[in-house]
């Protein structure tokens, strides 16, 4: 099972869900016929992940990504063998790093434009089961990234925002350090300082997103895709259009 994905080379990367047969992980797919895939990684040495979830490439090359147990609680993956974290893999050197802890339910990640910050939404409000306690996390993380002995670690966790309408799922920055995430009464938009700036509506709420060019803002739930049209000055930070 499919989730979230991001621009890889020529390729594209997603993240597989697994199942109960096969592991979750990153998988590469081409983007012409036949749709070859490949795995990337599968495993934090030796041991499975969970349900991949979501997944960010930094400028380095380096592919960051957020490991949830959504997959056992509905039903198609086996009991989790790793904690809820936040990983870092080097393609060049094959080297897989637990970067963050202490998540209910890690889900969305994306990094600030110039990739000082990286926020990482916690989707515990809502488990696997549909079960849904007001008191769990429904919140936007921020830490700081920084350079420790030519590595980056994240530091100075903080509590950047929090969705009052369901949960924030998948999550990313304008070229101008707003951040973008989507909840259950649609986008919602943060500035760079925690401010909520507006809310674009969507019946229905919306899962994940993606900036296309020309200010198109491109929106999905469970049962449609939307397109928003913002100033054609609004350029998504991935991909920097």
């Amino acid at each position: 099972m499919g989730n979230g994905g991001v621009n890889y080379g020529d390729d594209i990367l997603f993240c597989a869900q697994g199942s109960v047969t096969q592991p979750s992980g990153l998988f590469k797919m081409s983007r012409s016929p036949p749709y070859t895939t490949e795995p990337v990684i599968t495993t934090f040495h030796s041991r499975l992940f969970n349900s991949v979830n979501d997944v960010v490439i930094s400028k380095d090359g380096s592919i960051w990504f957020t490991d949830p147990p959504y997959g056992h609680a509905q039903g198609y993956r086996p009991p989790a063998t790793l904690p809820s974290q936040v990983y870092r893999f080097d393609p060049a050197r094959s080297s897989i790093r637990a970067m963050a802890d202490g998540f209910g339910r890690p889900n969305g990640i994306c990094f600030s434009p110039d990739e000082t910050t990286v926020y990482v939404t916690d989707t515990d409000l809502v488990h696997g089961d549909g079960s849904i306690d007001g008191n769990r996390a429904s919140t936007i993380y921020a830490f700081d990234v920084e350079q420790r002995h030519g590595q980056p670690l994240l530091l100075n966790r903080r509590l950047f925002a929090f969705a009052d309408v369901g949960i924030p799922d998948g999550i990313k920055c304008d070229m101008d350090g707003n951040v973008y995430s989507g909840c259950g009464d649609g986008i919602n938009v943060w500035s760079a300082g925690g401010v909520l700036l507006g809310r674009i509506l969507v019946d229905g709420g919306a899962a994940n997103f993606c900036f296309g060019r020309g200010g198109e803002l491109f929106i999905l739930n469970e049962h449609r895709l939307w397109r928003a049209q913002l100033s054609k000055s609004v350029k998504g930070a991935l991909l920097g259009i």
